[in-house]
């Protein structure tokens, strides 16, 4: 299928890992210029590297300033934004009352907050072109219990935000949902760590938890998230699309 990407310009945040870089993959390869965003230059150049012709942005999203130095020259660059995806994040923390206040303000910068700026940089310029995209990826724990509590809490405003922001840029011609994935796999990612540390318990979360019978990979939630960036989408709006393999346990 031709999702109609070939030469849009998009920028993807968290870009030089994980989900991210299969996101940016499967842009490259519907022939979109693609850019992602990083802490790390070493790995943002790795990942140039290996998919080629895209282009890279040093940034802390955490960071105001940087996000305006970021929109401000990915524009000079490009001149336009027809897609944005907002997938930087990280969990931290533990119980909630095992969890300095400071940590919940910590994974809402980082989860929540700078995809809101984010939005509003990216979205200000596509109502000026009549068209635009957004794909914010959170959580099927930012739909119902289960992870850690800052992380999901972020995540569940994330959504709510991509909800309100959709109902207000609609009808402006710009397109606005969120994805929600299960448990991920991928190198870089925890689950690589914990089957490292403790292979049995993460078997047994598997068959417990994941009725598919597997973690999720990179690439089908990029899939999902390059068919929600497209026209052929154009009519999910507001949407949370959950990507988990069953795992998720709402009946939404």
């Amino acid at each position: 299928m031709d999702l109609g990407l070939k030469d849009k310009h998009i920028l993807i945040t968290g870009g030089s890992r994980g989900i991210g870089k299969a996101i940016a993959k499967q842009f490259v390869d519907e022939g979109a210029k693609v850019s992602i965003v990083g802490r790390t230059l070493a790995m943002l150049e790795d990942v140039k590297q290996e998919l080629g012709d895209i282009d890279i942005y040093q940034a802390d999203v955490t960071n105001k300033q940087d996000r305006e130095n970021l929109m401000e020259q990915f524009l000079r660059d490009n001149e336009s934004i027809d897609v944005l995806v907002n997938n930087a994040g990280g969990s931290s923390g533990s119980t909630v009352l095992n969890t300095e206040l400071e940590a919940f303000y910590e994974s809402f910068e980082y989860n929540y907050f700078s995809a809101v700026h984010l939005c509003q940089l990216a979205v200000s310029e596509m109502v000026k072109q009549g068209s635009g995209n957004i794909v914010n990826i959170a959580s099927i724990y930012g739909r119902e219990s289960g992870g850690l509590v800052t992380y999901n809490n972020a995540k569940a405003a994330l959504i709510s935000f991509t909800k309100s922001l959709a109902n207000e840029v609609v009808k402006k011609g710009v397109n606005v949902n969120s994805i929600a994935p299960g448990s991920v796999y991928h190198e870089a990612g925890v689950w690589h760590r914990r089957m490292n540390e403790n292979p049995e318990m993460i078997n047994k979360f598997i068959e417990n938890e994941i009725p598919a019978g597997r973690f999720g990979t990179p690439e089908e939630i990029a899939q999902a998230v390059v068919f929600l960036a497209s026209d052929k989408a154009s009519w999910i709006a507001g949407a949370c699309v959950t990507v988990d393999g069953a795992q998720s346990r709402s009946n939404i």
